[in-house]
This record gives C-alpha cells, sequence and structure tokens, in this order.
C-alpha cells in the first residue's frame, strides 16, 4: 500500500492499536517508507521505548507523538492488580520523553509532540501531565468514548441500538469551549484539535 501510494503522498504515520509493540515490522516498514523518500511519524504511548529508540538512533522517524494515557483510557492498566503495569508505563512513558526531547535538541528529530486525549473524566491529570511537559509541544484533543461492538449474542436488536445511543449521550465529547477552560487553567501555550474546529493554538494570557 505504501509502495503504491508513493507518487501521491509525502509522508506515513503509523499509529495504532500501539505500532511500536512490534519493533521488528515497524522498523521494517519505516526503511522501506524511508527508502521511498517518505516522511515518517508514529503515533504511540510512550511505553515501549526501546523502539522509540531504536527509530530514532537509524533515522528513521521524523515526527513523534506520544499518546499520554490517563486513568480513564486505560482503566485495566490503573486496577490495584495492574500496579507493576502502571509504575512501568509511568516509567517508560517519562524516559520515551526525555529520548524525543534529546533527539529533537541534536537535530535527528525533526517534530515532537505529547499528545492528551481529553474526557470530562481526566481533566484532574492535565495539570500533572502538563507540568511534566512543560518544554515540550503539548496537544490537547478532543476525545469521544468508544461505544462497544454489538457481541455476537445479542437477541434485541431494538434494545442494542438504544443502549447504544443512551450510551453516546451519557458520554458527551467534550466542547472546544471546556477544552479552552482547561487551558487557560495550564497558563502555557498548547494547541487544540476538535472535529468542529480542527486544530487551533491557544495562546496563554498574560496579566500584568
Amino acid at each position: 500500500m505504501i509502495r503504491t501510494s508513493a507518487p501521491y503522498i509525502s509522508g506515513v504515520i503509523f499509529s495504532g492499536g500501539e505500532p511500536a509493540s512490534q519493533k521488528d515490522a515497524l522498523v521494517s516498514l519505516a526503511e522501506s517508507a524511508k527508502g521511498l523518500d517518505l516522511a515518517v511519524g508514529i503515533q504511540t504511548s510512550g511505553l515501549f521505548l526501546d523502539t522509540i529508540e531504536t527509530l530514532i538512533q537509524r533515522r528513521l522517524v521524523d515526527k513523534i507523538a506520544i499518546d499520554y494515557k490517563t486513568r480513564w483510557e486505560e482503566p485495566g492498566v490503573w486496577e490495584p492488580e495492574c500496579a507493576l503495569l502502571r509504575v512501568e508505563y509511568q516509567k517508560n512513558i517519562r524516559k520515551s520523553i526525555e529520548i524525543c526531547k534529546n533527539a529533537v535538541h541534536e537535530g535527528i528529530l525533526s517534530e515532537f509532540e505529547v499528545v492528551v486525549t481529553m474526557f470530562h473524566e481526566n481533566e484532574k491529570y492535565i495539570k500533572k501531565i502538563s507540568d511534566e511537559t512543560n518544554d515540550v509541544s503539548l496537544v490537547l484533543q478532543q476525545g469521544e468514548h468508544k461505544v462497544p461492538m454489538m457481541p455476537d449474542n445479542v437477541v434485541n436488536m431494538t434494545e442494542y441500538i438504544a443502549r447504544k445511543q443512551n450510551l453516546k449521550q451519557l458520554y458527551t465529547p467534550m466542547t472546544l469551549a471546556e477544552i479552552q477552560k482547561i487551558a487557560e487553567k495550564l497558563k502555557r501555550d498548547v494547541r487544540i484539535r476538535t472535529r468542529e474546529a480542527g486544530e487551533i493554538t491557544h495562546k496563554r494570557r498574560f496579566i500584568l
């Protein structure tokens, strides 16, 4: 697909799921894309720092977007029995961010950003993440709750559709105004992405 599309595109972005969990495959695909003179970007949770480091060291990636996961997005990781996995993620994402920052400073990574997908339920994590990444480009991205796919054992389709609609109404995406209100509290420039407005830059206000 990349090869046949190459005459019409300037780059390829690998996302997921989690592309960095398949290190060998991702490295191979990135090499192929680079061989076609295409830019390469990856969107990753930051957990698999060895993959990130390899791509950077071999100059196979031009842009990295680390999607900083919060409790609402990964509920399983945050359960008490998953404490070790939670600690590993928090340790690895901090190391991944540091690796990317150094690569930008050294001129071997063109672009780097940290993305936080915004939900009403994870607002309390935003300030902490912002403080951890105060010298990195930060993106606040409008989130949309995933409604579970229809299970195989559904008998009453009408009931399933009604339940799905109720879930959508219960978990409505944050509005641009709501995200901007949170951005104001961060006292820094951020970029905001929503379906309605696309991407905008939110400049912090200076109070004299």
